[in-house]
């Protein structure tokens, strides 16, 4: 199964490219009948129209390639709002967001954080949880995904 994993991601890799979208991640699951979940972005986020262009043409490839068996569902999303942070070029890009982070080893008394990503240094996360700074090693780190912030704007009446 890793073989037809990575088949398809190189195919996806190469959709994207001609696109300008990334792939985030790539799921396999099933047996048999699978359902392949391609999750797609890119900077400013991925509209309607990119997934259907993307599926349209990576659909096409996977025809011509026959990676797989037998029958198989093709799903293209993208990442959403609270989205997996997954590496440090995931933090990279998202700086100054809200973020909740769960350790595998307490840091400072606890496993679960929610705060602003401030730096990366060294495999260091420098993370701003109610006005203090922690450092969380990358290596520590079981899970993590942005939260959705919510801005809400004052009309006033004039």
């Amino acid at each position: 199964m890793n073989d037809i994993k990575q088949k398809v991601l190189e195919l996806a890799k190469e959709v994207a490219d001609n696109h300008g979208l990334e792939v985030f991640d790539v799921e396999l699951l099933g047996k048999g009948n699978f359902l392949l979940r391609v999750i797609i972005d890119k900077e400013g986020g991925v509209t309607l129209d990119d997934c259907e262009r993307f599926s349209k043409n990576f659909g096409a490839i996977l025809n011509v390639e026959d990676p797989f068996s037998g029958p198989y569902t093709l799903e293209v999303s993208s990442p959403g709002l609270d989205r997996p942070l997954k590496g440090i070029t995931d933090f990279e890009k998202n700086k100054g967001k809200l973020a909740r982070i769960v350790t595998l080893e307490k840091i400072e008394n606890q496993k679960f954080f929610v705060g602003r990503i401030i730096n990366i240094n060294k495999n260091i996360l420098k993370f701003l949880v109610n006005n203090r700074e922690i450092d969380i090693p990358f290596e520590k780190i079981s899970k993590a995904k942005l939260e959705v912030e919510l801005k809400c704007q004052k009309n006033s009446a004039t």
